[in-house]
């Protein structure tokens, strides 16, 4: 039998390898990443750790629609976790396919999260993926109607497990018993369940139509603010001013105070007088002028200046976006 199996990473996936490939089935890995999570070093980890092919397949502009308008709506951030797991599994029913596998299984514990897997969650995944009954989940298995793995004998449902609930103590002495020591960590590392993240993806979703990969990883660095159509990102090192210098648009204002160490801003949207005057203030706020009237310079190569002073916390805290 050849199996394919969702590997995340974290624990619970490594646990469902290890039961399936201790039934002494054959299995390979896929590995999903996106704009909001990449932890796919710990995938990588255990394909070589236990000898199983890997695909890593990323997810792009179609997971990006499918962020903005959830069917199954979102989680305490903006974590559409029903729809991600149907939108993967059908990427992985695609490969199964294409690979020959006779079944997947996942690691999904039957009420650990409690948006994405409990009863009726797992059920309509497997509905709107027409998989019913043919996704095994060897961690909550015995708790679970028999899978057509199970029923064929292809899997031994004896040697499989009965975990429920967040609790992770017995993923842990399986993990001790196994000599499982690097994994993902339990959140997984998903940028949307981030609350500031989220905040900041929910405006950005509200004032541009059309919402591509760039604009995902500016929302990753720097301050943001908000004032009217327009969008101000300000860096806070080194390093975030030149992946805002690189990431930013062509169209795409730069601001940098001229004689005082200064953090890059980046204005996008109308270059109005007001907007102008609101993002070279929030760049003198945030470097080393303590509060003096300064020279800016700004444009889409900072060859424009001005004198600016550095705009109120009051001001910085209406702008602000977050949560």
């Amino acid at each position: 039998m050849k199996a394919l199996g969702l590997l995340s990473g974290g624990l619970d996936s490594v646990l469902a390898f290890k039961l399936i490939l201790n039934q002494g089935i054959k299995a390979e890995a896929i590995k999903f990443v996106s704009p909001f999570f990449d932890d796919s070093f710990y995938a990588k980890n255990i394909s070589e750790k236990f000898g199983i092919p890997l695909k890593i397949m990323y997810l792009g502009k179609e997971y990006l629609k499918l962020i903005k308008n959830p069917k199954h709506g979102y989680g305490s951030g903006m974590n559409p976790c029903i729809d991600c797991h149907v939108f993967m599994l059908k990427k992985a029913k695609q490969y199964a396919k294409k690979i020959k596998a006779d079944f997947i299984f996942t690691g999904d514990v039957l009420g650990e999260r409690p948006m994405s897997q409990n009863m009726k969650a797992l059920n309509t995944i497997e509905n709107e993926t027409r998989l019913k009954n043919k996704i095994l989940r060897p961690l909550s298995a015995k708790l679970l109607p028999e899978t057509v793995a199970e029923k064929n004998g292809w899997v031994d449902r004896n040697k499989l497990l009965d975990i429920k609930g967040r609790s992770r103590k017995k993923q842990l002495e399986l993990a001790k018993k196994f000599k499982i020591k690097i994994y993902a960590s339990p959140g997984g590392g998903c940028l949307l369940t981030e609350k500031e993240f989220s905040a900041k993806l929910r405006d950005l979703i509200k004032h541009k139509k059309r919402i591509n990969e760039k604009d995902i990883e500016l929302l990753k660095i720097g301050r943001h603010f908000r004032f009217k159509n327009n969008k101000i990102i300000v860096g806070r090192n080194e390093k975030e001013n030149e992946l805002l210098k690189k990431l930013r648009y062509e169209n795409d204002y730069l601001f940098e105070v001229s004689d005082y160490p200064s953090p890059l801003s980046v204005l996008q949207g109308p270059k109005t007088k007001e907007a102008i005057k609101k993002a070279s203030g929030l760049t003198v706020r945030y470097s080393d002028a303590k509060g003096k009237n300064v020279l800016v310079k700004y444009g889409k190569d900072l060859k424009k200046s001005l004198f600016a002073r550095p705009v109120s916390g009051k001001i910085i805290e209406k702008m602000r976006i977050k949560s």
